[in-house]
């Protein structure tokens, strides 16, 4: 392993700041594979002289490398290389998260954790454009990929438009699908909105991260062009270190 960093060439006669030079270069490490998962990284000391630099500028790059979610600091042992990030593509399209991490060649499975009619508070029916008090399926599922969970989602539909969905297994099959197959309604268009929160305990506990750990906190609604109101809303908190997002944008 020592002789990859070996390969760390840092040039003092360019104004490119060192710690930012040793940040590109293991960046470029990790994603040629130089640099794998659960590889340790040498102590900080050493590899000020090894690269003939202040501890500072190691420090520096570390820290900015671990805030980005590469590199992951475990206290006692020392700086490890994290887990890669998945990269999700449903903020440019509609795909299920199955068909998506086996296109990344990962094995998905979802987890039920509840399928019942509930009566939610009058915010959640207004989101489906609904009377207050009206009777709403909540579908709770745990989403994972090789066996790491990634997403935990709440799903609310209308119970009376949709009140067969009580009785698949969601453990198997995609909600879409299935409300494709049962009520010939497909849904073609969705609103989402995104922010960055730190993760309740319960949230934490289920993707297995600290808790207050950093998520991705996403709302969703979906439309079909046959129904002029919304058929699901949906809130799901993705960790953060190990989903980022991509948007393409055309001018």
């Amino acid at each position: 392993m020592t002789t990859v960093f070996n390969e760390i060439n840092l040039d003092k006669n360019v104004p490119i700041p060192l710690y930012y030079q040793l940040k590109q270069q293991l960046l470029s490490m990790i994603e040629s594979g130089k640099l794998s998962e659960g590889d340790m990284l040498p102590p900080e000391n050493d590899l000020c002289l090894m690269l003939e630099v202040s501890r500072p500028t190691i420090r520096q790059s570390f820290n900015e490398l671990v805030t980005e979610g590469y590199l992951t600091r475990s206290k006692g042992r020392g700086t490890f290389i994290s887990k890669p990030k998945i990269e999700a593509r449903f903020l440019n399209s509609l795909e299920s998260f199955n068909n998506e991490m086996r296109a990344k060649k990962m094995t998905p499975r979802t987890e039920v954790l509840n399928l019942e009619k509930v009566d939610e508070p009058h915010s959640i029916a207004e989101k489906l454009q609904i009377s207050s008090g009206s009777p709403m399926i909540r579908l709770s599922r745990l989403r994972l990929a090789n066996e790491s969970p990634i997403v935990f989602v709440d799903t609310y539909m209308p119970f009376d438009s949709f009140s067969k969905l009580l009785t698949v297994d969601f453990n198997e099959t995609s909600l879409y699908d299935a409300i494709e197959n049962l009520y010939g309604i497909r849904v073609n268009r969705v609103r989402r909105e995104i922010e960055a929160v730190n993760a309740k305990r319960n949230e934490a506990s289920l993707l297995k991260i600290p808790t207050k750990s950093a998520i991705s906190f996403v709302k969703t609604i979906g439309y079909s062009g046959s129904l002029e109101s919304p058929v699901e809303y949906s809130v799901a908190r993705y960790r953060g270190d190990m989903n980022k997002f991509s948007v393409e944008i055309y001018r």
